[in-house]
């Protein structure tokens, strides 16, 4: 480690390895821990690095850069303020070997955040297939305290230009605000970038409720299609208010025809509480046109594969379109039998017990339906004061 006075001249012209030698440390005498490291496999090239004792008094060597990229005079400045810094407690090699602990994004969750959600969410393969699908390119390689707010914002943004809906586009920074939120639990994070970034607020809850005639044609089409499963699941969710992965999950097990009920264990529930739901003439006259009770453990099976289905999709599109009612969604069959509920005088409480509404809230958005109802009752009252006056002429 020779030690000389570093001239800028001599890093231009002089930087090489004696013969004999891979790498020699030419010191700055003018700036005591500065040194410059030369390779034989790099002549003409050095890089600058500062050496110190931590805390223990072990020695570290603090990259300061490149020759062909810093210049000495720079150089030279660097070593001070780091110098300075040390002397007040700093430990720069230290911080940079905290900063390259912290698990990238990648890691943190295929790692840590997909073991625990794993038994314990049963979106875990969404979870999965969005971080496939963008947060992976997105965010993966950075570690998990390189993460921004305004990147996440960003991203955020980038998802709505790309044509995903709002609600989609919201999920993804719920997902990364609740993986990181863990990160926090776990003593990996300090603070979540992920909070207070706004999400779009756009009204989702759109329903398309069938009328008479769109019914009928439904009904039509779910009657004498050919493929049959598919047509008496579509007909279960109408008959019931099901939601699809309900019906699509159920078992025989839990089917009591007898008592005309149909439980759905916490695990199907997306309220996780055990429900039971009425069945009515019409959900009984479709389990008894199933021929998987005693041969299978759930209801609907695929007969091509023989195992339950898992999606309907497609069938359900060329379904709606055979119907002429391409507008109409899976999910507004449960729309609809929550219609027929309300229209026929029943309570929005008996809907919500019927759907399995955890929140009263939520089934309030079909009080617009009961105006027959209501308005049958405020007849009631009008009979009462008719006969009053005609009693009193």
């Amino acid at each position: 480690m020779p030690i000389i006075k570093l001239t800028q001249q001599f890093i231009t012209h002089d930087l090489k390895c004696p013969e004999g030698k891979t790498r020699i440390e030419y010191c700055d005498a003018d700036m005591p821990g500065l040194y410059i490291l030369v390779n034989s496999s790099r002549p003409g090239q050095g890089t600058f690095y500062l050496r110190y004792k931590d805390g223990t008094g072990k020695t570290c060597h603090q990259k300061i850069g490149r020759s062909n990229e810093i210049s000495l005079v720079d150089a030279r400045k660097a070593a001070k303020i780091q110098k300075a810094e040390i002397a007040l407690g700093a430990d720069p090699r230290g911080e940079e070997k905290a900063r390259k602990a912290v698990l990238t994004y990648s890691e943190f969750f295929t790692e840590h955040y997909l073991p625990y959600a794993r038994p314990r969410k049963r979106s875990w393969e969404k979870d999965e297939e969005m971080f496939r699908l963008r947060l992976k390119a997105q965010f993966g390689s950075q570690r998990l305290n390189q993460i921004t707010r305004q990147q996440i914002q960003i991203f955020h943004t980038s998802l709505k230009n790309e044509g995903l809906s709002a609600s989609t586009c919201n999920h993804y920074v719920k997902l990364m605000k609740h993986s990181l939120n863990l990160a926090i639990d776990w003593d990996m994070l300090q603070i979540n970038p992920a909070v207070r970034v706004p999400l779009f607020h756009e009204d989702n809850k759109m329903e398309n409720y069938l009328d008479d005639d769109e019914l009928e044609r439904l009904l039509d089409v779910l009657r004498t299609d050919e493929n049959r499963t598919v047509c008496l699941i579509m007909l279960f969710l109408l008959s019931t208010g099901a939601r699809l992965n309900e019906a699509l999950s159920a078992k025989w097990v839990n089917v009591d025809k007898e008592r005309r009920v149909w439980r759905i264990m916490a695990s199907n529930s997306k309220s996780k509480r055990v429900r039971s739901v009425p069945l009515n003439d019409s959900a009984l006259d479709i389990l008894k046109q199933l021929d998987t009770q005693n041969d299978f453990e759930h209801l609907f099976i695929n007969r091509q594969t023989g195992e339950p289905y898992t999606t309907i999709s497609k069938v359900w599109g060329r379904l709606r379109k055979k119907a002429g009612l391409p507008h109409i969604r899976i999910h507004d069959l449960r729309h609809s039998y929550a219609s027929f509920l309300v229209n026929s005088g029943r309570t929005l409480y008996e809907v919500q017990q019927i759907l399995g509404h955890s929140d009263p809230s939520v089934t309030q958005r079909y009080a617009h339906l009961s105006t027959k109802a209501l308005q049958d009752a405020a007849n009631s009252a009008s009979v009462i004061i008719r006969g009053a006056m005609q009693g009193s002429a």
